[in-house]
């Protein structure tokens, strides 16, 4: 299950795009009214994203089946409470879509979208991709591929993180890879970014950070402890813990030791003070919590809910109250919630 949120309708108010049981819903604020942008038996969606896809004033809507893969956006119309949401494809080529995430890739001023391939499927077994929009988007049959990790990503990786981690001035990627029972390779536990070289359509270099880290889902490059060096926050979303990796050795520290299935992570500044937090819904424990950083990455956790078993969390201004809120997708609780920042 997944959930997004932005102003789908127009009139400056935070609405929900989420999916769960082969429906894609439009949740209209402030009433929440339901409108049905999309049913099918296969369209099972597991992530999203939300951009300006065609570049014509209002948000579209981005998602991603696991395997068999699947890719696609959904071009807002004139009328979004009215008229049909049309589906076109990206992309039907990667399996083991698990995370996506937007970012200029080629910093040619548009976004591009970055996706796992995790499956060891052909024609792109365990591997990581980024697609580039097409001139005319509405009428291209697909998005431009460009696969960036080939091969060298086994072990069912999970979510993306992005950003420039070497200061070179180009954004790199990194990911994170779970293993366990249902990894047939046994290559997986494990994180690891991508250096992208001049040319981002080529293939990138891998840079282990550590191979010891069983139930790896997560990964984000932020600089945790302010000395001007980017560091990583990760999660153990399919084990425990949440931790960072402090550059430039990567020196692994804990930030909550025991929270049991991190799946989803937000690393973000929540209390508005200038540093890096991070916030969870762990479905193991079954709770929503949030890890303030005093700034020198020494974290103190606050829990946000309870009996909430999410794989999905955002952050983002549901209130317009000029602070981040959470946006929660409750796989297994079955809802979407939102918990309101009291720190502003």
């Amino acid at each position: 299950m997944t959930a997004i949120a932005g102003d789908f309708s127009g009139d400056d108010q935070p609405d929900i795009i989420c999916n769960a049981g082969n429906k894609t819903r439009l949740l209209v604020a402030p009433d929440w009214k339901e409108i049905v942008l999309d049913e099918a038996d296969d369209h099972n969606f597991i992530h999203s994203e939300s951009w300006d896809v065609d570049a014509d004033g209002d948000l579209d809507y981005i998602a991603a089946r696991y395997n068999p893969g699947l890719i696609v956006w959904l071009e807002q119309p004139a009328k979004p409470l009215e008229e049909k949401w049309t589906m076109r494809l990206i992309d039907d080529q990667v399996h083991g879509i698990h995370g996506l995430i937007r970012g200029d890739v080629d910093q040619d001023g548009r976004l591009d979208l970055l996706a796992t391939s995790a499956q060891p499927k052909p024609p792109y077994p365990n591997s990581l991709a980024w697609f580039k929009i097409p001139g005319d988007v509405r009428l291209a049959k697909s998005w431009q591929r460009h696969i960036f990790a080939r091969g060298d990503a086994p072990g069912l990786t999970h979510y993306l993180g992005f950003g420039d981690v070497n200061g070179d001035g180009r954004p790199d990627a990194a990911t994170g890879a779970k293993g366990g029972p249902q990894d047939e390779s046994g290559l997986g536990e494990w994180f690891a970014w991508w250096e992208a070289p001049a040319d981002p359509g080529s293939r990138w270099r891998k840079h282990p950070l550590s191979d010891k880290q069983p139930g790896a889902t997560n990964i984000h490059p932020a600089d945790v402890n302010n000395d001007g060096q980017v560091d990583f926050l990760a999660s153990r979303g399919h084990g425990q813990g949440i931790i960072w990796f402090e550059a430039p050795n990567w020196e692994e520290h804990t930030i909550h030791a025991t929270i049991q299935e991190p799946h989803c992570l937000v690393v973000v500044d929540i209390d508005n003070d200038g540093d890096i937090d991070a916030a969870t819904c762990a479905f193991g424990d079954k709770l929503a919590a949030w890890f303030e950083n005093d700034g020198q990455g020494q974290f103190t956790t606050h829990i946000v809910g309870h009996d909430q078993e999410s794989y999905d969390i955002r952050a983002v201004d549901m209130d317009a109250d000029q602070d981040l809120d959470l946006l929660v997708a409750g796989r297994g609780s079955r809802n979407v919630v939102w918990y309101e920042n009291p720190l502003q």
